[in-house]
This record gives structure tokens, sequence and C-alpha cells, in this order.
């Protein structure tokens, strides 16, 4: 009966390291939910591409079948004929440049984790602490009832 309380060091330790392991580790529970937030940041970064990427499509058709379309936007971009003269008018409002872009870039983060050597260090010290607990009470003379 006396080696079982030291057993309770061994089994402490290989609790802690579980504990530690499925909660913060690198396959852990805290993990896993920081990539599905990644995810969901990812699948709406995605839908807003596909909107851009709808506006530029009806854009690209409008330039490519629209002699009219074609004629404003190189006017507003400063280009003419070469016989055309520009008279600027004092006193209207600027015509607007659109100017599309053609989305954002996402960068993501790798997640935060505990790494396998501290879970092991924090594992074995707190098993250590347990068996020489343990020790520390059986040198005193301490009897549990």
């Amino acid at each position: 009966m006396k080696s079982f309380k030291y057993l309770i060091g061994i089994w402490t330790a290989v609790a802690v390291y579980t504990l530690f392991s499925f909660m913060s580790g690198p396959n852990g529970i805290y993990v896993y939910n920081q990539l599905l937030s990644e995810r969901e940041q990812q699948l709406t970064n995605v839908k807003e591409l596909s909107f851009i990427n709808e506006e530029l499509e009806k854009t690209q058709k409008n330039l490519m079948y629209d002699h009219d379309t074609i004629l404003v936007n190189a006017r507003q971009m400063g280009y003419g004929y070469e016989n055309e003269r520009f008279v600027r008018i004092v006193g209207l409002a600027s015509v607007k440049n659109n100017i599309i872009t053609a989305g954002k870039v996402y960068l993501t983060s790798s997640p935060d984790f505990l790494s396998d050597k501290i879970i092991k260090i924090t594992a074995l010290f707190t098993g250590l602490l347990v068996f020489a607990f343990f020790f520390i009470l059986e040198l005193t003379g301490f009897k549990f009832r």
C-alpha cells in the first residue's frame, strides 16, 4: 500500500499531460476553435471575392459588346480621338472614376498552442510535486485515517 501513493504522482503526470494536450496542445480544442474562426473568415472572404468577380464580369461584358461604354470609359481616363478636343466646364462636379479592385489579400495567422515540450515539462513537474508531497508526508510520519 505504501507504493500506491507514489503511483499517484505518475498518474497525476499522465492526467496533466492528457488534459493539457487535449485542451491546448497542437491538436487540441483551443487550436480547433481558432481554425474554425479562420475558416469562417476565409468563407466570408470567398463570398466577397465572388461578388467582386460578378461585378468585374459584368463590366467586362459591357466593355466587350457596347461601343458607347468603351467611349465613356476611355474619356473618363483621359483618352480621345486624334482630332477631338475636350472642354472643361467649371462648376460641375467631376466625373467619378470607377476603379474596381480585384479584392483584398487575406493573410491567415497560425494558431497559438502550447508546444509538446512545454506540456511534457509541466506534467513531469506536477508529477514530481505530487510524488515529493507524499514522500515528505511519509518522512514526517503523518498517517491518513
